[in-house]
Protein backbone atom coordinates (compact mmCIF):
# COMPACT_ATOMS: atom_id res chain seq x y z
CA UNK A 1 0.00 0.00 0.00
CA UNK A 2 1.08 3.58 -0.57
CA UNK A 3 2.26 5.87 2.21
CA UNK A 4 -0.70 7.89 3.40
CA UNK A 5 -0.73 11.50 4.54
CA UNK A 6 -0.69 11.76 8.34
CA UNK A 7 -0.94 15.52 8.75
CA UNK A 8 -4.08 17.28 10.02
CA UNK A 9 -5.08 18.73 6.63
CA UNK A 10 -7.74 16.85 4.73
CA UNK A 11 -6.91 14.60 1.82
CA UNK A 12 -7.95 15.96 -1.54
CA UNK A 13 -11.28 14.90 -2.99
CA UNK A 14 -11.22 12.29 -5.73
CA UNK A 15 -13.98 12.99 -8.25
CA UNK A 16 -14.60 10.81 -11.29
CA UNK A 17 -16.84 11.29 -14.31
CA UNK A 18 -18.36 8.38 -16.22
CA UNK A 19 -20.73 7.73 -19.08
CA UNK A 20 -21.07 6.35 -22.57
CA UNK A 21 -19.70 7.82 -25.76
CA UNK A 22 -20.64 11.44 -26.34
CA UNK A 23 -22.19 11.95 -22.89
CA UNK A 24 -20.36 15.24 -22.31
CA UNK A 25 -18.25 14.20 -19.34
CA UNK A 26 -15.01 15.67 -20.72
CA UNK A 27 -16.65 19.09 -20.95
CA UNK A 28 -17.89 18.76 -17.38
CA UNK A 29 -14.48 17.75 -16.02
CA UNK A 30 -12.97 20.92 -17.48
CA UNK A 31 -15.74 23.13 -16.16
CA UNK A 32 -15.40 21.65 -12.67
CA UNK A 33 -11.64 22.15 -12.72
CA UNK A 34 -12.13 25.82 -13.60
CA UNK A 35 -14.75 26.23 -10.87
CA UNK A 36 -12.57 24.64 -8.19
CA UNK A 37 -9.51 26.64 -9.12
CA UNK A 38 -11.61 29.80 -9.29
CA UNK A 39 -12.75 29.10 -5.72
CA UNK A 40 -9.14 28.94 -4.57
CA UNK A 41 -8.96 25.15 -4.36
CA UNK A 42 -5.96 23.20 -5.59
CA UNK A 43 -7.15 20.76 -8.24
CA UNK A 44 -5.84 18.79 -11.21
CA UNK A 45 -7.48 16.92 -14.08
CA UNK A 46 -6.39 13.46 -15.20
CA UNK A 47 -7.64 11.26 -18.02
CA UNK A 48 -7.73 7.52 -18.52
CA UNK A 49 -5.71 6.19 -20.11
CA UNK A 50 -3.07 8.90 -19.91
CA UNK A 51 -1.62 11.53 -17.56
CA UNK A 52 1.63 9.55 -17.16
CA UNK A 53 4.38 8.83 -19.72
CA UNK A 54 3.37 5.16 -19.82
CA UNK A 55 -0.31 6.02 -19.93
CA UNK A 56 0.17 8.32 -22.90
CA UNK A 57 2.00 5.61 -24.85
CA UNK A 58 -0.75 3.12 -24.09
CA UNK A 59 -3.32 5.74 -25.07
CA UNK A 60 -1.70 5.98 -28.49
CA UNK A 61 -2.03 2.22 -28.93
CA UNK A 62 -5.66 2.21 -27.83
CA UNK A 63 -6.51 5.18 -30.05
CA UNK A 64 -4.89 3.59 -33.06
CA UNK A 65 -6.35 1.25 -35.61
CA UNK A 66 -4.16 -1.65 -34.58
CA UNK A 67 -6.20 -4.78 -33.98
CA UNK A 68 -6.20 -6.37 -30.53
CA UNK A 69 -8.18 -8.95 -28.62
CA UNK A 70 -10.61 -7.84 -25.89
CA UNK A 71 -8.25 -9.33 -23.29
CA UNK A 72 -5.29 -7.33 -24.59
CA UNK A 73 -7.43 -4.18 -24.62
CA UNK A 74 -8.50 -4.79 -21.02
CA UNK A 75 -4.95 -5.32 -19.79
CA UNK A 76 -3.70 -2.16 -21.50
CA UNK A 77 -6.34 -0.10 -19.70
CA UNK A 78 -5.45 -1.78 -16.39
CA UNK A 79 -1.72 -1.18 -16.89
CA UNK A 80 -2.33 2.51 -17.54
CA UNK A 81 -4.51 2.73 -14.42
CA UNK A 82 -1.96 1.03 -12.17
CA UNK A 83 0.71 3.52 -13.24
CA UNK A 84 -1.63 6.49 -12.79
CA UNK A 85 -2.73 5.44 -9.31
CA UNK A 86 0.79 4.83 -8.00
CA UNK A 87 2.61 7.78 -9.54
CA UNK A 88 -0.08 10.47 -9.71
CA UNK A 89 -3.34 9.85 -7.85
CA UNK A 90 -2.23 8.77 -4.38
CA UNK A 91 0.65 11.29 -4.16
CA UNK A 92 -1.54 14.15 -5.37
CA UNK A 93 -4.49 13.35 -3.10
CA UNK A 94 -2.20 12.94 -0.09
CA UNK A 95 -0.92 16.48 -0.66
CA UNK A 96 -4.45 17.77 -0.21
CA UNK A 97 -5.00 18.43 -3.93
CA UNK A 98 -8.35 17.52 -5.46
CA UNK A 99 -8.25 15.16 -8.45
CA UNK A 100 -10.86 15.10 -11.21
CA UNK A 101 -10.69 11.94 -13.33
CA UNK A 102 -12.10 11.63 -16.82
CA UNK A 103 -12.97 7.92 -16.37
CA UNK A 104 -11.76 5.42 -13.78
CA UNK A 105 -12.54 1.84 -12.79
CA UNK A 106 -16.25 1.97 -13.62
CA UNK A 107 -15.44 2.50 -17.30
CA UNK A 108 -13.63 -0.82 -17.45
CA UNK A 109 -16.50 -2.65 -15.78
CA UNK A 110 -19.06 -1.02 -18.08
CA UNK A 111 -17.16 -1.24 -21.38
CA UNK A 112 -15.20 -4.46 -21.06
CA UNK A 113 -17.48 -6.22 -18.58
CA UNK A 114 -20.97 -5.38 -19.74
CA UNK A 115 -20.20 -4.11 -23.24
CA UNK A 116 -17.73 -6.80 -24.32
CA UNK A 117 -19.22 -9.44 -21.99
CA UNK A 118 -15.92 -10.23 -20.28
CA UNK A 119 -15.78 -11.78 -16.82
CA UNK A 120 -16.88 -9.24 -14.22
CA UNK A 121 -15.07 -10.97 -11.36
CA UNK A 122 -11.80 -10.93 -13.29
CA UNK A 123 -12.22 -7.23 -14.02
CA UNK A 124 -12.98 -6.47 -10.36
CA UNK A 125 -9.83 -8.37 -9.34
CA UNK A 126 -7.70 -6.47 -11.85
CA UNK A 127 -9.17 -3.15 -10.73
CA UNK A 128 -8.37 -3.94 -7.10
CA UNK A 129 -4.80 -4.80 -8.07
CA UNK A 130 -4.38 -1.58 -10.06
CA UNK A 131 -6.01 0.82 -7.60
CA UNK A 132 -4.75 -0.56 -4.27
CA UNK A 133 -8.05 0.36 -2.66
CA UNK A 134 -8.48 3.83 -4.12
CA UNK A 135 -12.10 4.73 -4.91
CA UNK A 136 -13.63 8.07 -5.89
CA UNK A 137 -15.40 10.11 -3.22
CA UNK A 138 -18.08 10.78 -5.81
CA UNK A 139 -18.70 9.54 -9.33
CA UNK A 140 -20.82 11.64 -11.67
CA UNK A 141 -22.56 9.43 -14.20
CA UNK A 142 -23.87 11.35 -17.19
CA UNK A 143 -26.73 9.17 -18.33
CA UNK A 144 -27.86 9.44 -21.96
CA UNK A 145 -29.81 6.90 -24.06
CA UNK A 146 -27.74 4.59 -26.23
CA UNK A 147 -29.30 6.04 -29.40
CA UNK A 148 -28.35 9.58 -28.36
CA UNK A 149 -24.84 8.40 -27.57
CA UNK A 150 -24.43 7.01 -31.06
CA UNK A 151 -25.91 10.13 -32.66
CA UNK A 152 -23.50 12.37 -30.76
CA UNK A 153 -20.46 10.28 -31.62
CA UNK A 154 -21.35 10.30 -35.31
CA UNK A 155 -21.54 14.09 -35.16
CA UNK A 156 -18.24 14.21 -33.27
CA UNK A 157 -16.61 12.05 -35.92
CA UNK A 158 -17.59 14.61 -38.56
CA UNK A 159 -16.03 17.36 -36.44
CA UNK A 160 -12.86 15.31 -35.95
CA UNK A 161 -12.63 14.82 -39.70
CA UNK A 162 -12.94 18.55 -40.24
CA UNK A 163 -10.27 19.27 -37.62
CA UNK A 164 -7.33 16.81 -37.86
CA UNK A 165 -5.77 18.30 -34.74
CA UNK A 166 -8.77 17.55 -32.59
CA UNK A 167 -8.09 14.79 -30.04
CA UNK A 168 -10.60 12.00 -29.64
CA UNK A 169 -10.93 9.63 -26.71
CA UNK A 170 -8.67 6.62 -26.49
CA UNK A 171 -10.44 3.71 -28.14
CA UNK A 172 -13.35 5.94 -29.20
CA UNK A 173 -13.49 4.64 -32.75
CA UNK A 174 -13.25 0.99 -31.72
CA UNK A 175 -16.15 1.52 -29.27
CA UNK A 176 -18.37 3.79 -31.35
CA UNK A 177 -18.26 1.29 -34.20
CA UNK A 178 -19.89 -1.31 -31.99
CA UNK A 179 -23.58 -2.18 -32.67
CA UNK A 180 -26.44 -0.56 -30.80
CA UNK A 181 -26.70 -3.62 -28.54
CA UNK A 182 -23.18 -2.95 -27.23
CA UNK A 183 -24.10 0.60 -26.20
CA UNK A 184 -27.33 -0.61 -24.62
CA UNK A 185 -25.42 -3.17 -22.53
CA UNK A 186 -22.92 -0.49 -21.62
CA UNK A 187 -25.64 1.87 -20.39
CA UNK A 188 -27.37 -0.92 -18.48
CA UNK A 189 -24.04 -1.78 -16.84
CA UNK A 190 -23.49 1.79 -15.68
CA UNK A 191 -26.98 1.91 -14.23
CA UNK A 192 -26.38 -1.33 -12.33
CA UNK A 193 -23.15 0.07 -10.90
CA UNK A 194 -24.93 3.24 -9.80
CA UNK A 195 -27.76 1.27 -8.19
CA UNK A 196 -25.25 -0.87 -6.28
CA UNK A 197 -23.41 2.16 -4.83
CA UNK A 198 -25.92 5.00 -4.48
CA UNK A 199 -23.78 6.68 -1.83
CA UNK A 200 -20.93 7.16 -4.34
CA UNK A 201 -22.74 7.70 -7.62
CA UNK A 202 -24.50 10.90 -8.57
CA UNK A 203 -26.53 10.13 -11.69
CA UNK A 204 -27.31 13.14 -13.88
CA UNK A 205 -29.46 13.43 -16.98
CA UNK A 206 -26.83 13.92 -19.67
CA UNK A 207 -29.38 15.33 -22.14
CA UNK A 208 -29.71 18.54 -20.10
CA UNK A 209 -27.95 21.75 -21.19
CA UNK A 210 -24.26 21.90 -20.31
CA UNK A 211 -24.80 24.75 -17.84
CA UNK A 212 -27.54 22.88 -15.98
CA UNK A 213 -25.35 19.79 -15.54
CA UNK A 214 -22.41 21.93 -14.41
CA UNK A 215 -24.59 23.56 -11.76
CA UNK A 216 -25.66 20.19 -10.38
CA UNK A 217 -22.07 18.96 -10.36
CA UNK A 218 -20.94 22.05 -8.46
CA UNK A 219 -23.77 21.75 -5.92
CA UNK A 220 -22.73 18.19 -5.04
CA UNK A 221 -19.01 19.03 -5.08
CA UNK A 222 -19.55 22.02 -2.79
CA UNK A 223 -21.32 19.80 -0.27
CA UNK A 224 -18.43 17.33 -0.30
CA UNK A 225 -15.90 20.15 0.14
CA UNK A 226 -17.68 21.49 3.20
CA UNK A 227 -17.96 18.02 4.73
CA UNK A 228 -14.26 17.38 4.11
CA UNK A 229 -13.25 20.63 5.78
CA UNK A 230 -15.46 19.90 8.79
CA UNK A 231 -13.87 16.47 9.21
CA UNK A 232 -10.41 18.05 9.06
CA UNK A 233 -11.32 20.60 11.77
CA UNK A 234 -12.72 17.88 14.01
CA UNK A 235 -9.56 15.84 13.55
CA UNK A 236 -7.37 18.76 14.61
CA UNK A 237 -9.48 19.35 17.73
CA UNK A 238 -8.97 15.74 18.85
CA UNK A 239 -5.18 16.14 18.86
CA UNK A 240 -3.25 17.47 21.83
CA UNK A 241 -0.80 20.38 21.20
CA UNK A 242 2.22 18.08 21.02
CA UNK A 243 0.59 15.83 18.40
CA UNK A 244 -0.56 18.83 16.38
CA UNK A 245 2.94 20.35 16.34
CA UNK A 246 4.48 17.01 15.29
CA UNK A 247 1.99 16.48 12.45
CA UNK A 248 2.35 20.03 11.20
Amino acid sequence: MSTRRTGPSQRGLFISFEGGEGCGKTTQTRLLLQRLQGAGERAVLVKEPGSTPLGERLRELLKGRIGMTPTAELLLFIAARAELVSTVLWPTLDQGVHVIADRFTDSTIAYQGYGRKMGLETIHDLNRLATRGLKPDVTFLLDIPAEESMRRTRSQRLLDGADPGRESEAGQERFEEQPTAFHQRLLAGYRKLAAAEPERFCVLDGTQPVEAIAGQVWLKTGTLLRESKRRARRRVRTLDPEQTARLL
